[in-house]
């Protein structure tokens, strides 16, 4: 516990040396080296969220909020009533598996385990199983620009995929002042740029799919009140675009709240 809490100190700084109230490059023309944006948030509204729900994959599609949740014997693809919070379960995965990140394209649902080497491929209308996919290594964070699938496995590298077969067919490194980001988490597609979740920290990177380079980060430290963290509540994960209204959720593993924020540059 002690090296790790080395490592994300480490990170913190990464990404504090990454960032830039304004813009330019330090380093000429070594775009590895470029400054990211850096943005605070406005919690423009907050929804209820079931504290039993450990959020490993959030997603917005068509006025459905999608979530699937991880921990072992309780992973489940459900979607969420937001003026409620009240959570209907689409499918539940064996109690062997621990669920990650999740994605809709088209008309499936994919959603991932985390050393399972399985993809869970369902059928959005009926939530029925269509097929299982086998993958290398871990499954973290999922998401898809309407035509692949991105995946992130704990590591600096984000691999592109074929949704038909799952192969990888690319990769992206991503990079942030010229030193990689690892443990990132859950994903998300926002006008062209990858959102991803930076395990354990309140920061999420802002990605360019084109070269990996870290292109923002939106630091989220104290958006959960202290009066609403409890023993179980767990780190900030999960990032959900609507993109029809252009509104932005954020929320965290067994947290009381989904928050819609707006994004502020520093």
């Amino acid at each position: 516990m002690k090296v790790f809490s080395v490592i994300c100190a480490c990170l913190l700084a990464t990404l504090a040396s990454c960032g830039n109230s304004g813009t330019g490059n330090r380093s000429g023309n070594d775009v590895s080296k470029k400054q990211a944006q850096l943005y605070t948030y406005q919690v423009v509204a907050a929804y209820p969220h079931l504290t039993t729900s450990y959020t490993q994959g959030l997603q917005y599609v068509d006025g459905v909020m999608w979530e699937g949740t991880g921990e072992y014997g309780r992973s489940k693809l459900q979607t969420i009533d937001l003026a409620s919070g009240k959570a209907r379960v689409v499918a539940q995965l064996p109690r062997s598996e621990f669920g990650e990140g999740i994605t809709l394209l088209g008309d499936r649902i994919y959603q991932l385990t985390w050393t399972n080497h399985t993809v869970h491929v369902y059928d959005r209308k009926s939530g029925k199983e269509l097929r299982r996919m086998r993958y290398e290594g871990e499954g973290w964070g999922l998401t898809t620009d309407g035509q692949r699938l991105y995946m992130s496995d704990g590591s600096s590298i984000i691999r592109i995929l074929d949704p038909d077969t799952f192969e990888q067919t690319g990769r992206i490194s991503v990079i942030c002042n010229g030193v990689s980001v690892p443990y990132l988490n859950e994903l998300e597609w926002i006008d062209g740029r990858i959102w991803a979740n930076v395990y354990t920290l309140d920061q999420i990177v802002i990605i360019n799919p084109a070269d990996g380079i870290v292109e923002g980060i939106v630091d989220l430290t104290g958006i959960l009140p202290e009066e609403e963290t409890f023993a179980s509540t767990d780190v900030l994960n999960g990032i959900a675009y609507d993109a029809e209204n252009d509104r932005i959720f954020v929320t965290g593993k067994n947290w009381s709240r989904i928050f819609e924020i707006k994004i502020l540059p520093k």
